[in-house]
């Protein structure tokens, strides 16, 4: 029964000896009574600081839907273990699966197969792991119309998503998903379109670059500033940013010089575990 009860919940083997033994001998009370465990050691350590953690993607196979995670936890031998590794697989596809507006929505979900909600699941593994974890972040986005794909850098600590449409070959597209998904974790940019950029930060910016130019003739001195903009723009805003692998060429240029002029970039997310 301790066997049975063990591989079912992954608990540790003396706790569910005692569990077993406090239920009687029930295992679906023992079951319950290991979840109540858990949200209890869960809220014990829901105050504790969180600065490591893993930043993990899921996408469908066929590419169109596909999620993107930031959860931390206290230490980076958790975020190594194979039942993070499990909770973040989970995690991920839940996201995409059931596309909560945001995190608090997210946690207020119900945990698939379970009588429970995601929190209420998340306090499991914490209690398993004996760290405060958080799911700080998330992402989801669709696409019948294109791709979905992402990049995780090396350290697990960052990671990007993006939603293109295209009806470019597969090969031609995943090439260029993955490639605009280093562009994004490398430049880290802010915006999308320059409609993003607040009338705030443009009225700054041009005020900085209208001071630099005040001893120009005052016939150029509009020009120059509107080309000072322009290079601002290409610093902040994703399709003009110069190209990762081409600082000669941009974005824009190369998602249609490899998936075609119908192409498009919808949506990008990026996110880093600080």
């Amino acid at each position: 029964m301790v066997r049975e009860l063990r591989t079912e919940t992954g608990a540790a083997m003396m706790d569910c000896k005692k569990a077993l033994s406090a239920c009687d001998g029930d295992v679906q009370a023992a079951k319950d009574h290991l979840r109540a465990q858990g949200l209890k050691t869960a809220a014990k350590k829901s105050e504790r600081e969180t600065s490591e953690g893993r930043v993990f993607a899921w996408i469908s196979d066929d590419n169109k839907l596909g999620a993107l995670i930031a959860v931390s936890c206290e230490t980076d031998f958790v975020a190594r273990t194979d039942d993070f590794e499990a909770m973040l697989t989970g995690l991920a596809k839940h996201v995409a699966e059931n596309n909560p507006a945001d995190t608090e929505a997210f946690y207020a979900q119900a945990w698939a197969g379970e009588e429970a909600t995601v929190e209420e699941y998340v306090k499991q593994v914490i209690g398993k792991l004996g760290e405060n974890i958080k799911v700080t972040r998330l992402q989801r986005y669709s696409n019948d119309a294109g791709r979905i794909d992402s990049y995780i850098h090396h350290n697990d600590k960052m990671g990007a998503l993006v939603n293109v449409s295209t009806d470019a070959g597969v090969e031609k597209s995943e090439a260029f998903g993955r490639d605009l998904c280093i562009h994004i974790g490398f430049h880290n940019p802010p915006y999308m379109t320059r409609d993003e950029v607040s009338a705030d930060e443009v009225t700054r910016e041009r005020a900085v670059f209208s001071e630099k130019v005040k001893d120009k003739p005052e016939a150029m001195q509009e020009k120059i500033v509107d080309g000072m903009m322009s290079k601002f723009y290409g610093e902040v805003v994703l399709p003009e940013q110069p190209w990762v692998k081409d600082d000669k060429s941009t974005v824009t240029k190369q998602l249609k010089s490899q998936l075609g002029e119908g192409a498009s970039i919808e949506a990008f997310a990026r996110f880093d575990i600080a």
